[in-house]
């Protein structure tokens, strides 16, 4: 694959908190938010990021989004360093990466008209004539299944799937090429979560986009990804494409994360690569210095403890940071 078909990567991401002196020269402590995270989206694709919550997948979303400082490391879209963009330069291109947030009634101000809201990103970036404005915000409305009428009622007149329906058409008025998506469904009735994600699937198609989808869903990241990158405490542990992560998961957190899913098949199902976990993970604030797994891992031996493995590559493309990663871990 060329470069120019790469729409987003990130390289060596790194969120740390804290770490300031305060007035009486003592140091705060230092939270490992997001730790040297990698990784490519190929353009027109979905890439999701699943983990349990505090493994740092919604932080990695905001830094791309330059909503929170980066501590370390570069996220570039196409040809353009984001990480590196300020002030007016930053606004600029905010055009091109757009943003849908996990609750779609707070995200949108309760006393904007929805048609108001969706043109909002137009008027602020001035893209278009008022009355190109207008035709846009009536196409959108059209994309995202809502009425033409409805363009006059305020958010708290939508049910919960209209307002997420509102906050992609508003994400999407100004073109962009890169649309993030925090937890776009987590929030919203399962039913209505097909709806949105069989329409988001849809507008890809029709217009190209590239997805970056965060969820602690596996069920919704399988519906709707096409490479999925699992997150541990801070850094990615396995990447791999949707049907070799769901079909063959090398890294034992991922395995424990899928062993860990509901089934209608109760206890016919397949257990044999089942992971119980127990206890919590390591603070953030305080890392072993060995993998970050090793203390609640079923099969980590000493070097686990000693040193912490690399994201590395396999002849079949999926990648993983675990030293045991072909061992058996049937239960």
């Amino acid at each position: 694959m060329s470069d120019r078909d790469i729409a987003l990567t990130v390289k060596n991401l790194k969120v740390h908190f804290g770490g300031k002196k305060s007035i009486f020269g003592r140091k705060s402590n230092t939270v490992h938010a997001v730790d040297g995270v990698c990784f490519e989206v190929p353009a027109g694709t979905t890439f999701g990021i699943v983990g349990e919550s505090g493994s740092g997948k919604s932080t990695t979303a905001l830094a791309i989004m330059r909503l929170v400082h980066i501590t370390h490391g570069e996220v570039t879209l196409r040809d353009t360093v984001l990480s590196a963009l300020e002030g007016e330069t930053l606004r600029d291109a905010r055009s091109r990466f757009q943003i849908v947030f996990q609750d779609p009634y707070s995200s949108l101000n309760p006393r904007m008209r929805a048609g108001a809201l969706v043109r909002e990103p137009l008027d602020l970036m001035n893209i278009g004539t008022p009355q190109e404005r207008e035709a846009k915000v009536a196409e959108l409305f059209r994309q995202v299944g809502l009425r033409p009428e409805q363009r006059v009622l305020f958010p708290h007149q939508f049910s919960g799937g209209q307002r997420q329906r509102l906050g992609l058409a508003r994400a999407l008025s100004t073109r962009p090429e890169l649309v993030v998506c925090d937890e776009p469904v987590s929030a919203l009735d399962v039913a209505i979560q097909a709806q949105i994600l069989n329409l988001m699937g849809d507008l890809q198609k029709k217009l190209g986009l590239t997805y970056l989808f965060i969820s602690h869903d596996l069920g919704v990241v399988q519906h709707i990804c096409d490479t999925v990158a699992v997150m541990y405490l801070g850094q990615i542990v396995e990447v791999a494409d949707r049907v070799s992560l769901f079909t063959n998961p090398r890294h034992p957190y991922t395995k424990a994360l899928l062993g860990a899913v509901p089934s209608v098949y109760g206890n016919k199902r397949d257990r044999r690569n089942r992971v119980r976990l127990q206890g919590d993970p390591p603070s953030p604030i305080n890392l072993p210095k060995g993998c970050r797994f090793a203390s609640r891992c079923p099969v980590a031996e000493q070097q686990c403890k000693e040193a912490p493995p690399m994201l590395e590559t396999h002849s079949d493309g999926h990648k993983v940071a675990c030293f045991l990663s072909d061992r058996d871990l049937s239960q």
